[in-house]
């Protein structure tokens, strides 16, 4: 089982980045670090599973009916994420609970840690955090063999719903410079833990200074694409 709480033995420095407008996903390649196709199915679907329960969370608390109807697709199409990741397991095996239960206790940890003190902090969590970890899963997947590379990457990169959550922190923000500074300072907080749970998924090969090499640049651009989310929020990374 994975532990992702567990510190790793070479410290993940998170650089500060200035956003840059190209894309993120040509440029790193983590292959030889790719797990074998059930451990992936298994935390992937888990973790979207996770983003659903936490936008619905959100939906549950949110001040008025207008929001919780704005929200309501980013939670819809995380679950629907989820079940198509499902169905992938179940082309291999019978029982898709059982390849995904060991990775519910690490994931519901960290979901612990990065939930945030109020419904302020816990949406900019979701749309931060779940950027960060469909980021890592998309190019994750390219190391999978045969076709079921294509086909993860495609369920991970359609619609995700997360608009309105901009557009509903973005008025927040707008409208209370002092929680701007509070959710700022949160945003740096969650990236550290996001990139501990990106960094549990990976294959290690046992070389610590071959696999740093690989895995900086990819952590690299994970954390440009980042600053890229906290500027839409009007957020300084």
């Amino acid at each position: 089982m994975f532990g992702f709480l567990r510190r790793p033995k070479v410290r993940i420095d998170i650089p500060r980045l200035r956003p840059r407008e190209d894309t993120v996903y040509p440029k790193v390649n983590l292959a030889e670090l790719t797990p074998e196709v059930l451990p992936y199915l298994g935390q992937a679907a888990y973790v979207q599973l996770a983003i659903f329960e936490e936008v619905s969370d959100a939906i549950a608390a949110a001040p008025s009916v207008a929001t919780k109807q704005a929200l309501a697709p980013a939670a819809s199409q995380a679950l629907d994420k989820h079940e198509r990741l499902v169905a992938e397991i179940r082309r291999r095996v019978d029982d898709p609970a059982a390849v995904i239960e060991p990775f519910t206790i690490g994931i519901d940890r960290y979901r612990a840690v990065v939930k945030g003190a109020d419904w302020y902090e816990q949406l900019a969590s979701v749309y931060l955090t779940a950027g960060i970890l469909d980021d890592f899963f998309k190019l994750l997947a390219a190391g999978l063999p045969g076709d079921i590379a294509p086909r993860c990457i495609t369920i991970l990169d359609a619609e995700t719903g997360r608009r309105a959550l901009i557009d509903v922190l973005s008025d927040a923000i707008a409208a209370d410079p002092v929680l701007g500074s509070r959710l700022a300072l949160w945003g740096r907080r969650v990236v550290g833990d996001t990139l501990l749970v990106a960094r549990s998924a990976i294959h290690l090969t046992g070389n610590p200074e071959s696999d740093e090499q690989r895995i900086e640049p990819v952590f690299t651009e994970m954390i440009a694409a980042h600053t890229r989310r906290m500027d839409q929020l009007g957020l300084t990374a």
